[in-house]
C-alpha cells in the first residue's frame, strides 16, 4: 500500500476546512496509507524586502527537506509546475507506486516553496495558474488524490 504524504507549511484554522480534509483521509484509508505533515510558518512582517522572503523560504524550505527520506517520491505543488488532469494524476500515482513505496506533495508557505525543495522534487505539479488560499488548496489537494485513487479503483466517485 502506497504512503502518501502531504507536507505543508501552516495549519487548518477554519473548521469547515479541517472537516472537508478529515472526510478525505477517511475516503483514502481505503486506498493508502494517508497522513499531513503540518510545519510551523515563518512569522513574517506586511512589507518584506527580498531578502526576507529569502530567508523565509530557506528556513520553511530547511523543515520541509527534514521530513523527506531519500526514497520517498516528491511532488512540489508550485505554480511553475505542469498541469495534470484527474485521469494523468491517477496514473502518475499508480507508477509511483511500482517504484516507491512513499509519495510527499509539498505545499509551501505564503512565498512559496524554496529554490532547494523544487530542486528535491521528482515532480513538479501545477493545478492552475490562479492562487488559491492555502487552506483551500489543501482540501483540493485531498480531492484530488482520492478522485486519483477512485479513477485507478475504477470506482463511480470520478464521472
Amino acid at each position: 500500500m502506497l504512503n502518501v504524504n502531504i507536507i505543508c507549511v501552516g495549519s487548518l484554522k477554519e473548521k469547515f476546512f479541517a472537516d472537508a480534509v478529515n472526510e478525505y483521509k477517511k475516503r483514502l484509508s481505503r486506498y493508502c496509507k494517508f497522513s499531513i505533515v503540518e510545519l510551523n510558518e515563518e512569522k513574517t512582517m506586511d512589507q518584506q524586502t527580498q531578502a526576507q522572503i529569502d530567508k523565509t523560504l530557506s528556513k520553511e524550505g530547511e523543515r520541509i527537506l527534514s521530513k523527506i527520506n531519500k526514497s520517498d517520491f516528491v511532488i512540489a505543488m508550485c505554480i511553475e509546475g505542469k498541469m495534470l488532469s484527474s485521469e494523468d494524476l491517477s496514473q502518475k500515482l499508480s507508477d509511483i507506486s511500482m517504484s516507491s513505496g512513499t509519495v510527499d506533495f509539498i505545499i509551501g508557505g505564503s512565498w512559496g516553496l524554496s529554490e532547494d525543495v523544487k530542486s528535491r522534487a521528482d515532480f513538479k505539479l501545477s493545478v492552475s495558474k490562479m492562487t488559491f488560499p492555502h487552506q483551500l488548496f489543501r482540501v483540493m489537494l485531498c480531492e484530488q488524490i482520492y478522485r486519483a485513487f477512485s479513477i485507478s479503483a475504477n470506482a463511480k466517485y470520478h464521472k
